[in-house]
Protein backbone atom coordinates (compact mmCIF):
# COMPACT_ATOMS: atom_id res chain seq x y z
CA UNK A 1 0.00 0.00 0.00
CA UNK A 2 1.77 3.22 -0.80
CA UNK A 3 1.30 6.49 1.81
CA UNK A 4 -1.38 8.24 0.27
CA UNK A 5 -3.99 5.11 -0.13
CA UNK A 6 -2.19 3.86 3.38
CA UNK A 7 -3.30 8.10 4.66
CA UNK A 8 -6.33 7.36 3.28
CA UNK A 9 -7.42 4.24 4.97
CA UNK A 10 -6.65 5.69 8.22
CA UNK A 11 -8.63 8.64 7.55
CA UNK A 12 -11.55 6.86 6.48
CA UNK A 13 -11.11 3.88 9.17
CA UNK A 14 -11.17 6.73 11.90
CA UNK A 15 -14.02 8.38 10.21
CA UNK A 16 -16.44 5.00 10.64
CA UNK A 17 -16.48 4.54 6.86
CA UNK A 18 -17.00 1.32 5.68
CA UNK A 19 -14.69 -0.59 3.26
CA UNK A 20 -18.01 -1.60 1.24
CA UNK A 21 -18.04 2.32 0.04
CA UNK A 22 -21.52 2.52 2.96
CA UNK A 23 -21.69 4.50 5.73
CA UNK A 24 -23.01 2.79 8.83
CA UNK A 25 -25.04 5.04 10.92
CA UNK A 26 -24.85 5.12 14.64
CA UNK A 27 -28.47 3.42 15.22
CA UNK A 28 -27.93 0.28 12.62
CA UNK A 29 -24.03 0.11 14.88
CA UNK A 30 -26.10 0.26 18.15
CA UNK A 31 -28.64 -2.67 17.13
CA UNK A 32 -25.86 -4.74 15.82
CA UNK A 33 -24.61 -4.31 19.63
CA UNK A 34 -27.71 -4.95 21.67
CA UNK A 35 -28.56 -8.23 19.67
CA UNK A 36 -28.79 -10.97 22.50
CA UNK A 37 -25.56 -11.62 23.82
CA UNK A 38 -24.26 -15.50 23.65
CA UNK A 39 -25.98 -15.62 20.02
CA UNK A 40 -24.34 -14.63 17.28
CA UNK A 41 -27.02 -13.00 14.11
CA UNK A 42 -26.22 -15.36 11.78
CA UNK A 43 -24.83 -18.10 14.16
CA UNK A 44 -27.01 -19.63 16.00
CA UNK A 45 -26.32 -22.04 19.35
CA UNK A 46 -23.53 -24.03 19.71
CA UNK A 47 -24.50 -27.47 18.52
CA UNK A 48 -23.01 -31.03 20.16
CA UNK A 49 -23.02 -34.25 18.98
CA UNK A 50 -21.32 -33.16 16.16
CA UNK A 51 -20.09 -36.50 15.21
CA UNK A 52 -23.48 -38.26 15.55
CA UNK A 53 -25.45 -35.81 13.40
CA UNK A 54 -23.17 -36.10 10.75
CA UNK A 55 -23.29 -31.99 10.36
CA UNK A 56 -19.80 -30.87 8.57
CA UNK A 57 -20.65 -27.23 9.62
CA UNK A 58 -18.29 -26.09 12.54
CA UNK A 59 -19.04 -26.84 16.17
CA UNK A 60 -19.12 -23.27 18.39
CA UNK A 61 -17.17 -22.46 21.06
CA UNK A 62 -18.49 -22.57 24.43
CA UNK A 63 -17.09 -19.67 26.55
CA UNK A 64 -18.80 -20.56 30.02
CA UNK A 65 -19.45 -17.12 31.86
CA UNK A 66 -18.49 -15.31 28.69
CA UNK A 67 -21.16 -14.14 25.98
CA UNK A 68 -20.55 -14.75 22.22
CA UNK A 69 -19.81 -11.59 20.17
CA UNK A 70 -23.22 -11.21 17.76
CA UNK A 71 -22.70 -10.26 14.16
CA UNK A 72 -24.04 -9.24 11.02
CA UNK A 73 -23.49 -10.22 6.75
CA UNK A 74 -22.88 -6.77 4.95
CA UNK A 75 -22.90 -8.64 1.38
CA UNK A 76 -19.55 -11.34 2.19
CA UNK A 77 -18.28 -9.30 5.22
CA UNK A 78 -18.91 -10.18 8.76
CA UNK A 79 -19.78 -7.34 10.84
CA UNK A 80 -19.18 -7.32 14.63
CA UNK A 81 -19.29 -4.59 16.66
CA UNK A 82 -17.00 -4.21 19.88
CA UNK A 83 -17.07 -1.42 22.27
CA UNK A 84 -14.04 -0.64 25.34
CA UNK A 85 -15.83 0.18 28.40
CA UNK A 86 -15.74 -0.01 32.14
CA UNK A 87 -17.37 -3.02 33.47
CA UNK A 88 -18.45 -4.25 36.87
CA UNK A 89 -17.74 -7.98 37.35
CA UNK A 90 -19.33 -10.28 39.93
CA UNK A 91 -16.21 -12.60 40.92
CA UNK A 92 -17.77 -14.48 43.44
CA UNK A 93 -20.99 -13.91 45.70
CA UNK A 94 -19.13 -11.37 47.94
CA UNK A 95 -16.97 -9.66 45.13
CA UNK A 96 -17.28 -7.47 43.00
CA UNK A 97 -14.69 -6.29 40.43
CA UNK A 98 -14.71 -2.68 38.53
CA UNK A 99 -13.21 -3.49 35.77
CA UNK A 100 -12.63 -3.07 31.88
CA UNK A 101 -13.42 -5.18 29.26
CA UNK A 102 -15.78 -5.35 26.12
CA UNK A 103 -19.95 -5.07 25.89
CA UNK A 104 -20.01 -4.98 28.67
CA UNK A 105 -17.99 -8.46 30.28
CA UNK A 106 -14.92 -8.92 31.10
CA UNK A 107 -13.17 -11.13 29.46
CA UNK A 108 -14.83 -9.76 26.50
CA UNK A 109 -16.99 -11.41 24.45
CA UNK A 110 -15.81 -14.48 21.80
CA UNK A 111 -15.35 -13.34 18.74
CA UNK A 112 -16.04 -16.82 16.36
CA UNK A 113 -15.62 -16.54 12.04
CA UNK A 114 -14.47 -18.97 10.02
CA UNK A 115 -11.04 -19.87 8.05
CA UNK A 116 -11.35 -17.49 4.72
CA UNK A 117 -14.16 -15.31 6.04
CA UNK A 118 -13.55 -11.23 5.77
CA UNK A 119 -14.19 -9.56 9.05
CA UNK A 120 -15.17 -6.10 9.67
CA UNK A 121 -14.77 -4.96 13.34
CA UNK A 122 -16.49 -1.96 13.72
CA UNK A 123 -14.75 -0.67 16.98
CA UNK A 124 -15.70 2.43 19.74
CA UNK A 125 -13.70 3.47 22.92
CA UNK A 126 -15.91 4.08 25.45
CA UNK A 127 -13.30 4.64 27.93
CA UNK A 128 -11.50 7.52 29.60
CA UNK A 129 -8.56 7.20 27.77
CA UNK A 130 -7.10 6.35 24.24
CA UNK A 131 -6.91 2.51 23.58
CA UNK A 132 -6.27 0.13 20.55
CA UNK A 133 -7.04 -3.39 19.83
CA UNK A 134 -4.39 -5.86 18.61
CA UNK A 135 -5.72 -9.32 17.21
CA UNK A 136 -2.89 -11.55 19.06
CA UNK A 137 -1.40 -14.36 16.57
CA UNK A 138 -3.54 -13.09 13.30
CA UNK A 139 -1.87 -12.24 10.38
CA UNK A 140 -3.38 -9.06 9.72
CA UNK A 141 -2.24 -6.01 7.22
CA UNK A 142 0.34 -3.69 9.18
CA UNK A 143 -2.40 -1.10 9.05
CA UNK A 144 -4.60 -2.97 11.31
CA UNK A 145 -2.38 -4.55 13.70
CA UNK A 146 -3.23 -2.38 16.63
CA UNK A 147 0.24 -0.72 17.64
CA UNK A 148 -0.26 2.61 18.90
CA UNK A 149 1.49 5.33 17.12
CA UNK A 150 3.54 2.87 14.68
CA UNK A 151 0.95 1.40 12.60
CA UNK A 152 -2.29 3.64 13.88
CA UNK A 153 -3.42 6.40 16.24
CA UNK A 154 -4.57 5.57 19.56
CA UNK A 155 -8.43 5.98 19.23
CA UNK A 156 -9.42 8.71 21.32
CA UNK A 157 -12.19 8.72 24.20
CA UNK A 158 -15.70 8.79 21.95
CA UNK A 159 -13.47 7.54 18.56
CA UNK A 160 -14.55 4.80 16.62
CA UNK A 161 -11.72 2.70 14.43
CA UNK A 162 -12.70 0.15 11.26
CA UNK A 163 -10.58 -3.01 11.66
CA UNK A 164 -11.00 -5.03 8.38
CA UNK A 165 -9.00 -8.18 7.28
CA UNK A 166 -9.42 -11.62 5.68
CA UNK A 167 -8.95 -14.95 8.17
CA UNK A 168 -6.93 -17.12 6.41
CA UNK A 169 -5.63 -19.08 9.37
CA UNK A 170 -7.23 -21.37 11.71
CA UNK A 171 -7.58 -21.91 15.77
CA UNK A 172 -7.51 -20.51 18.80
CA UNK A 173 -6.42 -16.60 19.31
CA UNK A 174 -7.23 -13.50 21.03
CA UNK A 175 -7.82 -9.85 20.82
CA UNK A 176 -6.27 -7.43 23.62
CA UNK A 177 -5.97 -3.50 24.21
CA UNK A 178 -1.82 -3.20 22.99
CA UNK A 179 -1.44 -1.33 26.25
CA UNK A 180 0.00 -3.47 29.41
CA UNK A 181 -1.70 -1.82 32.52
CA UNK A 182 -5.17 -1.63 30.16
CA UNK A 183 -4.51 -5.63 29.52
CA UNK A 184 -4.12 -6.11 33.69
CA UNK A 185 -7.91 -4.34 33.65
CA UNK A 186 -8.97 -6.76 31.98
CA UNK A 187 -8.88 -5.92 28.32
CA UNK A 188 -9.18 -9.45 26.11
CA UNK A 189 -11.44 -11.67 24.67
CA UNK A 190 -10.98 -15.17 22.46
CA UNK A 191 -11.03 -14.80 18.51
CA UNK A 192 -11.90 -18.43 17.25
CA UNK A 193 -11.29 -19.48 13.53
CA UNK A 194 -12.86 -22.75 12.62
CA UNK A 195 -11.22 -24.19 10.05
CA UNK A 196 -12.46 -24.74 6.28
CA UNK A 197 -11.99 -28.61 6.82
CA UNK A 198 -13.14 -29.73 10.13
CA UNK A 199 -10.00 -30.93 12.33
CA UNK A 200 -10.02 -34.85 12.53
CA UNK A 201 -10.96 -36.33 15.02
CA UNK A 202 -13.95 -33.88 15.83
CA UNK A 203 -14.96 -33.19 18.95
CA UNK A 204 -18.46 -33.26 20.23
CA UNK A 205 -17.79 -30.80 23.13
CA UNK A 206 -15.72 -27.01 22.30
CA UNK A 207 -14.92 -24.95 25.43
CA UNK A 208 -12.73 -21.85 25.78
CA UNK A 209 -11.16 -20.37 29.21
CA UNK A 210 -9.67 -17.17 29.86
CA UNK A 211 -6.97 -17.34 32.87
CA UNK A 212 -6.34 -14.07 34.70
CA UNK A 213 -5.18 -13.02 37.62
CA UNK A 214 -5.84 -9.54 39.56
CA UNK A 215 -4.39 -7.59 42.67
CA UNK A 216 -7.41 -6.25 44.66
CA UNK A 217 -6.20 -4.58 47.95
CA UNK A 218 -8.48 -3.18 51.10
CA UNK A 219 -11.00 -1.54 50.82
CA UNK A 220 -11.09 -1.71 46.91
CA UNK A 221 -12.73 -3.50 44.24
CA UNK A 222 -10.97 -1.88 41.67
CA UNK A 223 -7.25 -3.89 40.18
CA UNK A 224 -3.84 -2.16 40.85
CA UNK A 225 -2.58 -3.07 37.88
CA UNK A 226 0.83 -1.82 39.11
CA UNK A 227 0.87 -4.71 41.89
CA UNK A 228 3.02 -7.74 40.94
CA UNK A 229 1.24 -10.08 43.45
CA UNK A 230 -2.05 -11.18 42.71
CA UNK A 231 -4.70 -12.49 44.99
CA UNK A 232 -7.65 -13.25 43.22
CA UNK A 233 -7.48 -15.70 40.41
CA UNK A 234 -10.16 -15.99 37.99
CA UNK A 235 -11.27 -18.28 34.84
CA UNK A 236 -13.36 -16.45 32.09
CA UNK A 237 -14.17 -13.51 35.07
CA UNK A 238 -14.69 -15.38 37.98
CA UNK A 239 -13.62 -17.62 40.86
CA UNK A 240 -14.53 -20.93 41.81
CA UNK A 241 -17.09 -21.87 43.02
CA UNK A 242 -18.81 -19.44 40.61
CA UNK A 243 -16.79 -21.02 37.82
CA UNK A 244 -19.79 -22.16 35.57
CA UNK A 245 -18.31 -26.72 35.34
CA UNK A 246 -17.81 -27.76 31.71
CA UNK A 247 -20.55 -31.18 30.77
CA UNK A 248 -19.38 -33.61 28.59
CA UNK A 249 -21.62 -36.33 27.39
CA UNK A 250 -19.87 -39.73 28.97
CA UNK A 251 -18.37 -41.56 25.68
CA UNK A 252 -17.70 -37.90 24.04
CA UNK A 253 -14.68 -35.93 22.82
CA UNK A 254 -13.92 -32.72 24.58
CA UNK A 255 -11.58 -30.08 23.31
CA UNK A 256 -10.74 -27.33 25.61
CA UNK A 257 -8.63 -24.15 24.92
CA UNK A 258 -7.12 -22.05 27.56
CA UNK A 259 -5.71 -18.63 26.95
CA UNK A 260 -3.45 -17.14 29.22
CA UNK A 261 -2.88 -12.94 29.54
CA UNK A 262 -1.60 -11.72 32.60
CA UNK A 263 1.86 -12.12 34.82
CA UNK A 264 2.04 -15.53 35.70
CA UNK A 265 2.42 -18.93 34.28
CA UNK A 266 -0.21 -21.14 35.05
CA UNK A 267 0.52 -25.36 35.19
CA UNK A 268 -3.24 -26.90 34.27
CA UNK A 269 -4.32 -30.39 35.56
CA UNK A 270 -7.32 -31.66 34.86
CA UNK A 271 -8.45 -34.83 37.18
CA UNK A 272 -8.49 -38.59 36.41
CA UNK A 273 -8.52 -38.27 32.69
CA UNK A 274 -5.17 -37.84 30.17
CA UNK A 275 -4.86 -35.56 27.50
CA UNK A 276 -3.19 -34.79 23.72
CA UNK A 277 -2.26 -31.24 23.67
CA UNK A 278 -3.64 -30.58 19.76
CA UNK A 279 -2.97 -26.55 19.57
CA UNK A 280 -1.24 -23.75 20.50
CA UNK A 281 -1.51 -20.03 19.84
CA UNK A 282 -0.21 -20.32 16.36
CA UNK A 283 -3.28 -22.85 15.54
CA UNK A 284 -3.26 -26.08 15.19
CA UNK A 285 -0.62 -28.54 15.79
CA UNK A 286 0.74 -31.36 13.06
CA UNK A 287 -0.46 -34.64 14.59
CA UNK A 288 3.19 -35.46 14.74
CA UNK A 289 3.68 -32.85 17.28
CA UNK A 290 1.10 -33.65 19.88
CA UNK A 291 1.92 -34.97 22.89
CA UNK A 292 0.28 -36.78 25.96
CA UNK A 293 -0.26 -34.96 29.37
CA UNK A 294 -2.97 -34.55 32.62
CA UNK A 295 -0.82 -31.10 33.09
CA UNK A 296 0.45 -28.40 30.60
CA UNK A 297 1.77 -25.37 31.35
CA UNK A 298 0.10 -22.34 29.72
CA UNK A 299 2.49 -19.34 29.64
CA UNK A 300 1.55 -15.67 29.53
CA UNK A 301 0.50 -14.70 26.24
CA UNK A 302 0.12 -18.66 25.23
CA UNK A 303 -2.98 -20.60 24.27
CA UNK A 304 -3.08 -24.86 24.75
CA UNK A 305 -5.41 -26.90 23.34
CA UNK A 306 -6.86 -29.54 24.78
CA UNK A 307 -8.42 -32.91 23.92
CA UNK A 308 -9.42 -35.98 25.33
CA UNK A 309 -12.19 -38.76 25.61
CA UNK A 310 -14.45 -38.53 28.12
CA UNK A 311 -14.53 -42.02 29.37
CA UNK A 312 -14.65 -41.55 32.98
CA UNK A 313 -17.65 -40.69 34.18
CA UNK A 314 -17.77 -38.29 37.15
CA UNK A 315 -17.05 -34.95 38.25
CA UNK A 316 -13.21 -34.02 37.29
CA UNK A 317 -11.48 -30.72 38.76
CA UNK A 318 -9.42 -28.60 36.51
CA UNK A 319 -7.40 -26.27 38.28
CA UNK A 320 -4.24 -24.53 38.02
CA UNK A 321 -1.60 -26.51 40.03
CA UNK A 322 -0.36 -23.29 41.79
CA UNK A 323 -1.08 -23.45 45.35
CA UNK A 324 -1.90 -20.00 45.71
CA UNK A 325 -3.81 -20.08 42.53
CA UNK A 326 -6.47 -22.58 44.20
CA UNK A 327 -7.60 -19.80 47.01
CA UNK A 328 -8.36 -16.06 46.79
CA UNK A 329 -7.37 -13.05 48.41
CA UNK A 330 -3.94 -14.45 49.71
CA UNK A 331 -2.29 -11.29 49.86
CA UNK A 332 -4.49 -8.74 51.79
CA UNK A 333 -5.18 -11.19 55.14
CA UNK A 334 -4.21 -8.52 57.81
CA UNK A 335 -4.63 -4.69 57.55
CA UNK A 336 -2.82 -3.14 60.47
CA UNK A 337 -3.11 -6.08 62.31
CA UNK A 338 -7.10 -6.16 61.67
CA UNK A 339 -8.96 -8.96 59.94
CA UNK A 340 -10.16 -7.93 56.29
CA UNK A 341 -13.46 -8.86 55.49
CA UNK A 342 -15.17 -10.18 52.07
CA UNK A 343 -12.64 -13.12 51.46
CA UNK A 344 -13.42 -16.88 51.69
CA UNK A 345 -9.73 -17.52 52.67
CA UNK A 346 -9.67 -16.77 56.20
CA UNK A 347 -6.23 -18.76 57.51
CA UNK A 348 -5.77 -15.46 60.05
CA UNK A 349 -8.45 -17.57 62.29
CA UNK A 350 -6.10 -19.70 65.26
CA UNK A 351 -9.36 -21.48 66.79
CA UNK A 352 -12.54 -22.82 65.88
CA UNK A 353 -14.52 -20.23 67.60
CA UNK A 354 -13.10 -17.61 65.66
CA UNK A 355 -13.27 -19.43 62.27
CA UNK A 356 -16.66 -19.95 62.91
CA UNK A 357 -17.60 -16.47 63.68
CA UNK A 358 -15.35 -14.88 60.43
CA UNK A 359 -17.07 -17.57 58.67
CA UNK A 360 -20.63 -16.94 59.25
CA UNK A 361 -20.28 -13.00 58.92
CA UNK A 362 -18.88 -13.82 55.53
CA UNK A 363 -22.18 -16.09 55.11
CA UNK A 364 -24.65 -13.44 56.41
CA UNK A 365 -23.43 -10.77 54.63
CA UNK A 366 -23.97 -12.82 50.72
CA UNK A 367 -26.51 -14.57 52.44
CA UNK A 368 -26.25 -18.29 52.07
CA UNK A 369 -25.97 -21.51 54.52
CA UNK A 370 -23.17 -21.94 56.55
CA UNK A 371 -21.51 -25.42 56.98
CA UNK A 372 -18.87 -26.28 59.51
CA UNK A 373 -15.46 -26.63 58.02
CA UNK A 374 -13.84 -30.26 58.16
CA UNK A 375 -12.73 -31.70 61.52
CA UNK A 376 -10.18 -30.86 63.49
CA UNK A 377 -8.22 -32.69 66.43
CA UNK A 378 -8.45 -31.35 69.53
CA UNK A 379 -5.07 -30.53 70.62
CA UNK A 380 -4.90 -29.12 66.53
CA UNK A 381 -3.37 -25.61 68.46
CA UNK A 382 -0.42 -27.27 70.15
CA UNK A 383 0.93 -28.45 66.62
CA UNK A 384 3.35 -26.15 64.74
CA UNK A 385 2.17 -24.83 61.69
CA UNK A 386 -2.03 -25.37 62.89
CA UNK A 387 -3.96 -23.82 61.16
CA UNK A 388 -2.83 -24.40 57.53
CA UNK A 389 -6.30 -25.44 54.97
CA UNK A 390 -8.41 -26.16 58.37
CA UNK A 391 -10.59 -23.04 58.46
CA UNK A 392 -10.68 -22.22 54.54
CA UNK A 393 -14.14 -24.52 53.81
CA UNK A 394 -16.55 -22.66 53.01
CA UNK A 395 -19.83 -24.39 51.08
CA UNK A 396 -21.85 -22.36 49.58
CA UNK A 397 -23.88 -24.37 47.25
CA UNK A 398 -27.43 -22.20 46.62
CA UNK A 399 -24.92 -18.81 45.88
CA UNK A 400 -23.65 -20.01 43.15
CA UNK A 401 -26.40 -23.13 41.78
CA UNK A 402 -26.85 -23.04 38.01
CA UNK A 403 -28.22 -26.02 36.15
CA UNK A 404 -24.49 -26.90 35.89
CA UNK A 405 -24.36 -27.97 39.14
CA UNK A 406 -27.42 -29.77 39.65
CA UNK A 407 -26.43 -33.22 41.01
CA UNK A 408 -23.22 -31.98 42.72
CA UNK A 409 -22.71 -34.05 45.90
CA UNK A 410 -23.77 -31.77 48.94
CA UNK A 411 -21.25 -28.93 49.87
CA UNK A 412 -19.21 -29.46 46.79
CA UNK A 413 -18.58 -25.97 46.85
CA UNK A 414 -16.69 -25.92 49.95
CA UNK A 415 -12.95 -26.21 48.89
CA UNK A 416 -13.56 -24.86 45.74
CA UNK A 417 -11.77 -21.58 45.08
CA UNK A 418 -9.48 -19.46 43.00
CA UNK A 419 -8.74 -20.71 39.07
CA UNK A 420 -10.39 -23.67 38.89
CA UNK A 421 -14.00 -25.58 37.41
CA UNK A 422 -15.03 -29.23 37.38
CA UNK A 423 -15.80 -31.21 34.06
CA UNK A 424 -18.69 -33.43 34.87
CA UNK A 425 -18.38 -36.48 32.32
CA UNK A 426 -22.26 -38.02 32.53
CA UNK A 427 -23.85 -40.53 31.22
CA UNK A 428 -26.71 -39.90 28.58
CA UNK A 429 -29.68 -39.61 30.58
CA UNK A 430 -28.12 -37.06 33.34
CA UNK A 431 -26.56 -34.97 30.59
CA UNK A 432 -29.72 -34.40 28.42
CA UNK A 433 -31.45 -33.74 32.00
CA UNK A 434 -29.11 -30.73 32.83
CA UNK A 435 -29.48 -29.81 28.83
CA UNK A 436 -32.68 -29.42 29.47
CA UNK A 437 -32.36 -27.57 32.54
CA UNK A 438 -29.70 -25.30 30.95
CA UNK A 439 -32.38 -24.10 28.43
CA UNK A 440 -34.94 -24.00 30.78
CA UNK A 441 -32.88 -21.95 33.41
CA UNK A 442 -33.79 -24.39 36.01
CA UNK A 443 -31.01 -23.49 39.06
CA UNK A 444 -30.07 -26.47 40.74
CA UNK A 445 -31.27 -25.54 44.60
CA UNK A 446 -29.95 -28.34 46.45
CA UNK A 447 -31.53 -29.03 49.92
CA UNK A 448 -30.85 -27.29 53.09
CA UNK A 449 -27.65 -28.53 54.43
CA UNK A 450 -27.25 -30.00 57.83
CA UNK A 451 -24.71 -28.38 60.23
CA UNK A 452 -22.12 -30.67 62.01
CA UNK A 453 -21.22 -28.27 64.24
CA UNK A 454 -19.10 -30.28 66.96
CA UNK A 455 -19.99 -30.48 70.19
CA UNK A 456 -16.04 -29.96 72.00
CA UNK A 457 -13.66 -26.98 72.89
CA UNK A 458 -10.83 -26.68 71.24
CA UNK A 459 -7.77 -26.27 73.43
CA UNK A 460 -5.64 -23.15 72.33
Amino acid sequence: MNSRRGFLWKFLAGAGALATGKTLVAADARAAADEPRGKAAHGGPARHLARELGDASPLLVETPDVPDLPFRMDGAVKEFHLIAEPVKRQIVPFKMMEVWGYNGSCPGPTIQANQGDRVRIIFENHLPESTTIHWHGLEVPIEMDGLPYVTQQPVPPGGRFLYEFTLHQEGTYFYHSHGAMQEMMGMIGMFILHPAKPYEPRVDHDYGIILQEWAILPDSNVPNTANMEFNWLTFNGVAAPATTPLLARLGSRVRIRIVNLGMDHHPMHLHGNQFIVTGTEAGRSPESCWRRENTVLVGVAQARDIEFEAKYPGDWMLHCHLPHHMMNSMSDLLLNGAVVEDRSVMTAATNDAQALSQMQTLANSVPFEHVHHAPIAENANSVAGFPQDAFMDMGMDEAVAKPETYGLAENWSANMMGMMTLVRVLPPEKFDEIMDRKRRGVKSKPPAPEHHHQDHEHHE
